[in-house]
């Protein structure tokens, strides 16, 4: 595919995730969602782990990896994550992300907003490296799932 076939905005994949796992650091996830326990002053600290599916007009396959999610103490969800895309003719594809969850008062989803980077040296796939993509997604933490839609910037 050739780069400037992409337009700023342009939908490249939409994903739906599940997370797998959770390694705590101190305090639990569990502890801080219930209100149990007063986040310390110094943060806390979640390794997440998820697998998913990604399905979009550019980018198609499956997606593993882990979420190193740092709670700042104002609350601030901060996330660095880095994965592996295996796309449906088998090349991997390595992604790497930060961003943040904002929580909505009221609701029980978060709101996800990231930025993406790819790189891969398979040859139909060399295009993402000089793409950088924006993140838009929810998060159900009860159901411990993920909508996120990625587009091109």
């Amino acid at each position: 595919m050739d780069i400037e076939a992409i337009t700023a905005g342009e939908l490249i994949y939409e994903a739906d995730i599940q997370f797998t796992g959770m390694v705590d650091f101190g305090l639990s996830m569990q502890a801080l969602s219930s209100e149990k326990s007063a986040l310390p002053l110094e943060g806390a600290r979640f390794d997440q782990t998820f697998q998913g599916e990604l399905h979009g007009p550019k980018l198609r396959g499956k997606i593993s990896g882990t979420d190193y999610l740092y709670v700042r103490a104002d609350g601030r969800f901060q996330l660095h994550l880095h994965a592996r895309v295996t796309t449906e003719d088998g090349a991997n594809i390595a992604l790497s992300s930060e961003g943040v969850s904002l929580q909505i008062e009221g609701e029980r989803e978060t709101q996800l907003r990231a930025a993406v980077s790819l790189f891969t040296s398979f040859e139909a796939y060399t295009w993402l490296n000089k793409l950088q993509l924006w993140v838009l997604g929810s998060l159900d933490p009860v159901e411990g799932k993920a909508i996120l839609k990625a587009y091109a910037l």
